[in-house]
This record gives structure tokens, sequence and C-alpha cells, in this order.
């Protein structure tokens, strides 16, 4: 079959030119200095920063995760995607984690490091293993998105196997990001922003229309996965999983769980970019704001491709024994196979039967004539290949003369999310490893070369991660309950406790982050809850041990981190040494924004559930979220928007009692 048309490849062709045009377009502003490269010389409105942030958590690869969610269980497939896919730490640096960082003047969160513990070994200490540690990540990360974008463009182009078609969308986006820098990842995320709106537009309408009632859907997504649930929207105790994905089985729990995991992790967030570049502490919450938001369109398009996947998957296989029939013929053909190559050697049985004869004509017999076209989704466990769902509905189920044109908004997405990350990962090594310790005498040049240099291999060494990967969910739970979980609890601690200090902050960061790294080599097994149980409590171990290993930060250090950041938590000797005055507006600002918190992610929650929920007819579950969608907005209305102490950027202490 013709999978894409003339026009689709040259708007796909187009695209690709436009991004690579616009790097070069910005290379010369950008190359004006480290601040321009990094932050777009903290010149750049707060709209345009909020919808470049709503690029970076929209990707191709974490679209196709959550569909495969909402294939399996519906609305309520939102609620396992607290993981990450629903961006809970935006409640946290919408209420105050964001303003607090912005506050620093800094550039990257590693160099913010030296403006918390000073400039002794464990400020030094503190910063390396910093940016040490966000470079670790970015690269979980670029596999995570080297996986998920192999499998979606080979689908399209099925001569190309999932690896071959990463290392070429892995080569573009880099070439463009290496150019223009942080200017870059803005406007090109704003032009992606405007193709994943109309993208998600066209999908909506699409599955709407396909949709005869919402009884038929019902019956039909229970044949295909298994669901008696699949219409509700709120997550029960138990309820039924497919093979692999049994962790999951007691939803509610696991939910708690997760909301658990979300207060331990946001609490330490707001370090990134678009808080560094924002001009004043208002744009900081209105940056998250808009981010959050823009991310509403994102889950009716998702729900859409899951809708228009359950009726494509009962056309395919009327049977879904057929899943578990094909898995076992390769399983007893190739037995030492394993679940990280099961995608590659989909692709290759399916292109080149002639290599696997009898396997092939065995294969005919299970699914037909078009055995080869149905065979890339079965998955290792004899089941729907979740994860394909969404190409695979973009592919068989949208008109063509769209195709191309959603193909298009769905490569934006993944490349918006790289750009960022990459760009991230950049600054950490320049600014902070490079300039700080290597070369301080670098001039801007040669800082660009170096930064030039370190991408490129570092997206060679994500790549090599990613194609290794078992898959999308393995490699994403990993990040988000392994490796966030190890790195958590010094995060956390550097903003609210005042004897906690660099060394603390590094050796907790090592160990974790080694702990999180030994972890994947030696049990990747693990399931999610004992990732995050035994990492972080193995984080907080190394960071009271180090802390106690050295004294606290120097006292002006401190002095100056409080009265610049303004900071709540265990500041006690601090606070007692503010006139009254500054003390009750300074508690009149911390109140709201502990009041603002729970309304801010009644809001979020509520504003992602009712789009599907109006989607689906669901109506009476979508009255009730709609009411509590207002309640949110009345508690930010009263506790953030009209939030304003009147304290200038720096606070002043009364002097020390002898």
């Amino acid at each position: 079959m013709q999978y894409l048309t003339t026009l689709d490849y040259i708007l796909i062709v187009l695209y690709f030119l436009a991004l690579i045009g616009l790097g070069f377009f910005l290379q010369k502003r950008a190359s004006g200095s480290m601040e321009e490269y990094f932050l777009a010389g903290k010149s750049l409105p707060w709209w345009a920063i909020g919808i470049s942030g709503m690029g970076w958590s929209l990707d191709m690869t974490g679209t196709m995760l959550i569909t495969s969610l909402l294939f399996l269980l519906g609305p309520r497939g939102l609620f396992l995607e607290f993981r990450g896919g629903v961006p809970l730490g935006l409640v946290f640096v919408m209420a105050w984690t964001g303003k607090w960082h912005r506050r620093s003047s800094c550039m990257t969160g590693a160099e913010w490091q030296a403006y918390r513990f000073g400039t002794d070994w464990g400020g030094h200490a503190a910063r390396i293993l910093s940016a040490v540690a966000g470079i670790v990540f970015t690269i979980g990360m670029l596999a995570y998105l080297v996986k998920g974008s192999g499998l979606f463009v080979s689908t399209f182009i099925p001569q190309l196997s999932p690896a071959a078609a990463s290392l070429i969308l892995v080569a573009v986006t880099t070439m463009y990001t290496v150019t223009s820098g942080f200017y870059g990842v803005v406007y090109s995320d704003i032009l992606q922003a405007f193709l994943i709106f109309l993208g998600a537009v066209l999908v909506i309408v699409v599955a709407v229309g396909k949709i005869g009632s919402p009884e038929e859907l019902s019956r039909l997504a229970q044949e295909v996965t298994g669901s008696a649930d699949w219409m509700t929207s709120f997550p029960q105790w138990k309820t039924f999983m497919p093979p692999g994905y049994e962790m999951y089985e007691c939803l509610m729990m696991f939910t708690i769980f997760l909301i658990l995991r979300n207060i331990i992790v946001g609490l330490g967030t707001g370090n990134t970019p678009q808080y560094f570049a924002a001009r004043s502490d208002k744009e900081c919450g209105k940056i998250a704001c808009l981010w959050s938001a823009l991310l509403t369109l994102r889950w009716p398009m998702m729900m859409g491709y899951a809708v228009l996947g359950i009726y494509l998957i009962k056309e395919m296989f009327p049977s879904p024994d057929l899943f578990a029939a094909a898995a076992e013929q390769i399983h007893r053909a190739l037995p030492n196979l394993s679940k990280a190559q099961w995608s590659d050697m989909l692709s290759t049985i399916a292109n080149s039967p002639a290599a696997y004869p009898e396997l092939a004509k065995t294969l005919e017999s299970v699914l037909g004539k078009d055995w080869a076209v149905h065979l890339p989704y079965v998955s290792y466990e004899g089941t729907v290949l979740a994860e394909k769902i969404l190409p695979a509905a973009l592919l068989y189920m949208i008109p063509a003369g769209l195709k191309g044109l959603i193909l298009v908004s769905l490569l934006a997405a993944t490349m918006s999310t790289f750009d960022s990350t990459v760009n991230m990962a950049a600054a950490l090594f320049t600014r902070d490893i490079y300039q700080a310790y290597l070369r301080p005498k670098a001039q801007t040049r040669e800082l660009l070369w170096s930064s030039y240099i370190f991408t490129v291999l570092m997206v060679a060494v994500g790549f090599l991660m990613g194609y290794y990967a078992k898959s999308i969910n393995d490699i994403w739970g990993w990040i988000t309950m392994g490796l966030l979980s190890g790195l958590a609890i010094p995060s956390v601690l550097r903003l609210y406790w005042w004897r906690f200090n660099g060394a603390g902050f590094a050796i907790g960061t090592f160990g974790g982050m080694a702990a999180a790294v030994i972890q994947r080599i030696y049990w990747p097994d693990w399931t999610e809850q004992t990732q995050f149980i035994v990492l972080t409590l193995a984080s907080l171990v190394f960071t009271v041990w180090g802390t106690y290993v050295a004294g606290p930060a120097d006292k002006k250090t401190l002095e100056n981190f409080y009265c610049t950041t303004k900071p709540f938590g265990l500041w006690g000797p601090f606070v007692k040494r503010l006139d009254p005055e500054t003390r009750r507006r300074l508690w009149q600002e911390h109140k709201n924004d502990l009041l603002s918190l729970p309304f801010i992610f009644i809001w979020m929650v509520c504003m992602y559930l009712m789009p599907m929920q109006l989607m689906l007819g669901t109506y009476k579950a979508f009255t009730i979220t709609t009411l509590l969608f207002l309640i949110g907005i009345a508690g930010i209305f009263c506790f953030w928007y009209k939030n304003d102490s009147g304290l200038p950027d720096r606070i002043t202490l009364l002097e020390e009692q002898k």
C-alpha cells in the first residue's frame, strides 16, 4: 500500500527545511554572548516563553505513550500520567518555585547552586553534580524520544527500521538546535505550536465523526481492550490491565502514590531556562499558567487517536486471540529475541520475509494475506502493541490530504521537546563545567564550539541508550520514577532548609543518581513503586549524611539567598531578624502561595479531563468536572492572581542579636 502521498512528503521536507533555515537565520543573533545563546538575552515576552514551554512538554513519544494508556483505560489514563504526562510540577512553579529561582538572576540550575551554597568546596561540588545530574537526565530523555520517534516514523516509511528513522530525525533536530540556541528553541516552538494546534483540531474532528454513540463505543472498547469500565472517568481501586501493564491494576492506589511522588518532586522544580529568562515574578506565574492551559488541547487529541484506534483494531483483528497466536509463532521461531529488539525484528520480518520463509508462511496462516501490514501491532506479550496505536490511527483512519499535515504536527511536537532539552543540557556543560572549571578565560566563540561538540556527543549517547530500551513505557517509567526519585530530596531541601549545604546536595545527588543508574543496569525490572521508594530513601540517606559532613553555608551567602529569594520553610534564624511589617507581608505572600496550590491542581486536572468527557458524550461526569473546574478558577483568582506582597526585590535583615 502507499503509506504517504507526494504531497505528504513535500510538506515534511518543507517543514525540515524551514527549521534548518530558521536555525541559520538566528545563528548570528544567538552567538553574541552566552546569555544570548542560552537565555535569548532575557528579552523574550512571557507569552512566547509560555508557548515554548508547552512545546517542550508536548512530544511525539509522550503523545504515543499517553495515547496507548487512553486506548487501554479510556479517560482514566489521565491519572496514570501523573507520572509526567500531566505536568503537575507546573502547579508548584506557578505558585512559588518559578519566582524563587528567577530572583537569583542566574543562567542555569547548576549556577544557582553557587548562589545558594557559596564558593567553598561544597558549593563547587554542588554546582558540578547538579550539572552532571541534569546531563544524565537529558540523556535519559533523549533515549525516550529516540525510542518513540523511531517507532512512529518507521510506521509511515516501512523501508526504514525504527533505529534508522530516529537517527534521521535526531540529526535534523540537532543541526538547527546547535546553531540558534534559545532563540531557535522559542521561535521554532511558536511555529510548531501552531502546527500542533492545527493537527489536534483535525484529529478531534475526525474522531468525533467516527463515534456512533457512547453505548457503541463502550461496547467496542470492551471487546478490543477487555476493559468494562473504559468510559469511566474516575480511577477505581482495581481495574483490568493487559499483560505488561499489571503494575497499574490497583489504579486508585497508584494515583495516590503518584500524587505523593509529585508533591516530593514538585517542591524542588522551577530551575529551568523558562524561569531564569523571565523578566519578573509575575511573569513566572503567567508562563506556567499559559504553559498548562495550552496543553489542554493535547488530551482530546490523544483521546481522538485512542478512539480511532479502537475502531481500527476491531477491523484489523476481529479476534484478540490473533495477537497471542502470532506472538507465539515468533517466540517459537526466534526464542532468543528480547523485548528491546522486538519492534526492530518485526520490521525486518515484514520487510524481508524471504529471510524468514517458514515464519512468514506461518504468520500468513495466522494473520491472513496482509500479515506484513498487521504484524507491527503485535506486542511481545501477545496483545495489541498499544504504543503503536497513534501512528496506526494516523496511517489508516485519517483521510488522504490531511495525513501529511498531521504528521508534520507530531514531528513538530517531538522537535520542540528535543531542542529545549538539548539547549538546557548544553548550557549546564558549557556554563557550569567548561567555563567554570576547565576554561574560565575562554572567549564566546570557544564556548559556543564547546557547546556544539558536547551536544553532538550527548545526542549520540542518548541514541544508543534509546536503541536498547525495551519500550517507551519502560524508559519513561525509569526517568520519572527512578532517576527523578534519586534526585528529588536534594532538590527540595535546598529551598526549604537553611542548614542544608553544598556537601549535602553534592553527596545526595551523586548517591541518588548512582543508585538510579545502578538499578537501571542490574535491576531494570523493578516496578515503578519500588524504584520510587528505594531510590528516594537512598537519596534521603545520602543527603542527610552529606549535610552533616560539613557545616552550614557561609553566613553572608545564606543571608543574600534569603533576602533575595524570600522562601518559606525551615528558615527560623532569618525570619527572627525581619522587622514586624516585613515579616507580616512575607507571611501573607507565603500563605497565599500555599492556599493557591490545591486550587491550581484542581483547575489543571479538570481542565484536561473535561474535553475528553465532552468528546465521549459522558455528560454527567462532564458536569461534575466543570463545577470542580470553576471552584479551581475561583481559588486561583483569590489566592494567586491577587497575591502581591509589595515587598522590594531584596528585603533587609535586622542586626543579629549577640
